[in-house]
């Protein structure tokens, strides 16, 4: 009965004297490496958008400002005339 009691105690990570069991040497790098893409993941999802958007008026801006060979402005049509 007392085996199986300290198996019952021992599969919930305790050990006779109460302590837990835990393997620190796996537990907490793993731990680590879950919040490093968990939070990357969420940097991501803000970054991409953000530089899309960026090229998008970059582009928009570069359009509307392009000086194309036969464009003059008004006043210096007025002037060669």
């Amino acid at each position: 009965m007392r085996v199986r009691a300290e198996q019952a105690t021992f599969c919930t990570g305790q050990t006779l004297k109460g302590e837990v069991v835990t393997d620190a040497l796996v537990a907490r790098p793993v731990a680590t490496i879950m919040m490093m893409v968990f939070f990357s993941g969420l940097a991501l999802d803000i970054a991409f958008p953000a530089a899309v958007l960026t090229v998008m008026a970059s582009l928009k801006w570069l359009v509307e400002n392009w000086p194309a060979t036969n464009d003059l402005s008004f006043d210096q049509k007025a002037e060669t005339a």
